[in-house]
């Protein structure tokens, strides 16, 4: 069997690392499971956003939600948000609808999974 890793980008690392120790350590143990479920062909279970052929699933752990998505070595860890940051951001978008649906449509939420990215690259 191959070696399961989770990646956490800068940006998610970081977020994580502001948290206090005993939340991060609370987050970190919501991942034990993580490893079957991501393994199974469908990820039914978690949150499911798409766009431009790109897809980031959402696990929730208590008030944050972690965004993530498949890789080959098994997954990378996008951005770890409160969900009253997120309520706050579909506030502030003026979008009334399911939290997944209006962030999968709303181009500020891809923006802020590729700032993410690019702050990665040198």
């Amino acid at each position: 069997m191959a070696t399961f890793q989770i990646i956490f980008n800068p940006t998610s690392a970081a977020e994580l690392g502001r948290m206090p120790k005993e939340l991060q350590l609370q987050i970190l143990g919501e991942f034990r499971g993580l490893p079957q479920q991501v393994m199974q062909t469908e990820l039914d279970d978690f949150g499911k956003l798409e766009r431009a052929g790109r897809i980031l699933h959402r696990f929730r752990v208590g008030d944050y939600r972690v965004y993530f998505e498949r890789h080959e070595l098994g997954l990378v860890i996008h951005r770890i948000l409160s969900r009253n940051t997120l309520k706050d951001f579909l506030f502030r978008s003026g979008i009334k609808m399911q939290e997944d649906e209006a962030l999968q449509q709303n181009p500020k939420f891809w923006d802020l999974i590729e700032a993410a990215r690019t702050a990665a690259k040198p």
